[in-house]
């Protein structure tokens, strides 16, 4: 449940934006303020197109919750860094394929706290949590008493990080902070990852990576040899580490897999 305590403790700045507020915009939602909305359109100044992107990247969850939940068999999900509730969620997805599936959700906005009850409406068989947490501390989310309820760590589990990786800098090590969460899971896990990249359209994204960065947030986008080392040591599912719009398409091969500006990739731990 989430808790008057953990709401008070965690206050709303609407002068400081933030990525799952930015994206709530760009998808069309009311759970923006005026600083999330002004960095929004900065970076739609940069890149026009940055709306259908973020489109795309909820395309890709659906797509890979339904391989996951499907093909692969997967009855856990840990999505990090969830944003504010999109219908279908994660959870929707994955549960019309096994009503059985439970997913933890971890995001550390108040405003994805504030609506996490959206989050954690599921199917009479499965269940769905939210925890509010930092992907900065990752044993802390490992640790957490929802998680060890929800998810049995002995049983495969596939962890997703859905366009949320850029919020750290190399400094960071995310790949240490990633790992650490990939150890934790048993073989036959899985991990989904997206994330943005200069490598289709350079001046675009170092303009749009400034505008975010003057307003005061952390924007890195990474080239595709620095997203593969997130995938070390677990075995690619087909098609590997392509543009977002190309990762097992609904509708065949798009007619520009490079419109989007995201590398994603889905592995399976040995």
């Amino acid at each position: 449940m989430v808790t008057q305590q953990q709401t008070s403790s965690s206050p709303i700045d609407n002068g400081m934006p933030h990525s799952a507020r930015i994206y709530d915009y760009w998808l069309g939602g009311k759970d923006n303020f005026a600083a999330d909305r002004a960095v929004a359109e900065a970076l739609m100044t940069a890149i026009p197109t940055v709306r259908s992107m973020a489109a795309e990247n909820r395309h890709f969850v659906h797509r890979a919750a339904r391989y996951l939940a499907g093909k692969a068999g997967v009855r856990q999900f840990l999505d990090i860094g969830t944003g504010i509730p999109t219908r279908p969620n994660l959870h929707e997805v994955a549960q019309q394929v096994a009503p059985e599936t439970r997913v933890v959700y971890v995001d550390n906005d108040p405003i994805v706290l504030a609506h996490a009850r959206a989050l954690m409406i599921s199917s009479e068989q499965g269940r769905s949590e939210y925890i509010h947490a930092d992907m900065r501390q990752p044993e802390m989310i490992l640790n957490h008493r929802t998680l060890r309820e929800v998810l049995d760590l002995d049983q495969p589990v596939a962890l997703t990080m859905i366009a949320i990786l850029m919020l750290l800098q190399d400094a960071d090590d995310p790949w240490r902070k990633v790992r650490v969460l990939m150890d934790a899971l048993p073989s036959g896990s899985y991990v989904a990852i997206t994330h943005p990249t200069g490598d289709f359209n350079p001046e675009a994204v170092k303009t749009a990576v400034a505008s975010a960065v003057d307003s005061g947030m952390t924007l890195v986008p990474r080239s595709r040899d620095e997203v593969a080392r997130f995938f070390e040591g677990w075995e690619l599912v087909e098609p590997g580490i392509v543009p977002v719009m190309a990762w097992q398409p609904d509708d065949g091969e798009p007619a520009d897999p490079h419109a989007a500006y995201y590398w994603a990739g889905v592995a399976r731990k040995p």
